[in-house]
């Protein structure tokens, strides 16, 4: 596995290009591909784990291919999906094989086997299979709960599903196989997870009724083809605003991020943390987007209660970052779905902040730092989880002596051009 070695930095200063939003590019590809038609994608992420959405979607018959800097889904719907030929591998992509469970439940004709990576294999995906199985859908799971899964299409009946867990891909995967169902389906409980899916399906034609206590899908819609134009990723653009928050006199200006309200609760907890930030929402449809100016300041701790994280759920790790340069505690509580992510993110962010000289107090659902902390170079293990190479290498920027990020290679599921910008940032 490849080593980066990052040093401190004295500046953090410019406008780096943020990728297109993971979670959006994925929803692009799935729901053009459902559509029957032609939809052009601007801005889509070239990651990893969105080519894992757009190789299984191929193999399920669908074209996708690139023209002038686009991405062009040549969608038939549903009905016109193929056997494919082989095992469909997901990568490391949970989102890709918990919305395509989705997907597929509904559709008769396919019976499918699905894979991934040796990470992706212990993510547990039980939680999406049950409520599919109670609206008909057939699958069969490796223990009862992981990949190798096999789906196997059915006619599906609308149901009435209290969600225990707040997670898009779980509600998303149930809202997709809703629409191919017969009836209403309703979706209640922890649904203040993110929100894309609700947008998009409109956008893309299909009617979704939802409010602070329900989500409502009709059966039986059709997906219309239509343009989108993806925004900056805030789950990335996450990585370069705590730069800015860390790094003493930063001066950092980001363009076309997607300003969701599901997804800004990271830039609420820096304002709370004391840090300079100015918004501004140039777009509105089909989902708010805008620029956003940042400043350096003095940290402060914070509390991080369950209720605040679905809307920052990606960038917790790096908050741990942050909370060691912050006077005073920073507490965070109902995150317990952390440790069911690419790692197990409490521990690994633990281990690596240990490495570092931090002291850290974990939990089952959290984690307790005491700031500020002085940081010293170590080596980084990454897990093999983007996430965990990004933070640490913005760790680095404010530790004594040179960090080794062990795994590197890893933030090509979500950022290829990381390193790169991150070393233009600090020039």
């Amino acid at each position: 596995m490849a080593d980066v070695r990052v040093w401190p930095a004295r500046k953090f200063v410019g406008s780096p290009n943020v990728p297109g939003d993971k979670s959006i590019s994925h929803r692009g590809l799935i729901f053009g591909a459902l559509a029957n038609g032609r939809t052009v994608i601007s801005h889509l992420l070239e990651s990893e784990d969105v080519q894992s959405t757009a190789r299984v979607l191929t193999n399920l018959g669908v074209t996708i291919k690139k023209e002038d800097g686009k991405t062009i889904v040549e969608g038939r719907g549903p009905e016109a999906f193929r056997q494919p030929a082989s095992i469909l591998d997901c990568g490391n992509s949970g989102t890709t094989m918990r919305l395509m469970m989705g997907v597929m439940a509904g559709v008769p004709q396919l019976q499918c086997e699905m894979t991934g990576d040796a990470s992706l294999v212990k993510r547990p995906m039980k939680r999406v299979a049950a409520p599919l199985q109670l609206m008909g859908a057939q699958f069969e799971l490796r223990n009862g709960d992981f990949a190798p899964l096999k789906v196997s299409g059915r006619n599906l009946k609308a149901i009435d599903y209290e969600l225990k867990i707040a997670s898009a891909q779980i509600k998303t995967a149930i809202m997709l196989a809703a629409i191919s169902a017969a009836g209403t389906t309703r979706i209640s409980g922890e649904i203040h997870s993110r929100d894309h899916t609700e947008r998009l399906l409109n956008h893309f034609g299909v009617k979704v009724s939802s409010n602070s206590k329900e989500v409502l899908v009709t059966g039986g819609q059709k997906f219309t083809p239509n343009n989108l134009n993806v925004p900056g990723d805030p789950s990335t653009a996450a990585f370069w605003l705590a730069g800015a928050a860390l790094v003493e006199n930063s001066n950092l200006e980001l363009k076309n991020i997607s300003l969701n309200p599901t997804r800004t609760g990271f830039i609420k907890v820096l304002e709370r943390m004391g840090v300079i930030i100015e918004t501004e929402v140039t777009e509105t449809i089909p989902e708010p987007v805008g620029n956003i100016r940042i400043r350096s300041g003095k940290l402060r701790g914070v509390t991080v209660a369950e209720a605040e994280v679905p809307s920052l759920i990606d960038e917790l790790p790096m908050l741990a970052v942050l909370a060691t340069q912050a006077h005073g505690k920073t507490v965070v509580t109902g995150a317990e779905e952390l440790r069911v992510k690419e790692t197990d993110r409490i521990e690994a962010v633990a281990k690596n902040l240990r490495a570092m000289g931090a002291k850290i107090e974990t939990t089952p659902d959290g984690f307790i730092i005491e700031g500020p902390q002085k940081l010293k170079g170590a080596r980084i293990d990454s897990f093999h989880d983007h996430r965990i190479a990004m933070a640490f290498s913005i760790a680095a920027l404010v530790a004594d002596g040179e960090n080794v990020i062990h795994g590197s290679e890893c933030v090509g599921i979500s950022y290829p051009e990381f390193f790169t910008i991150l070393a233009e940032l600090t020039q």
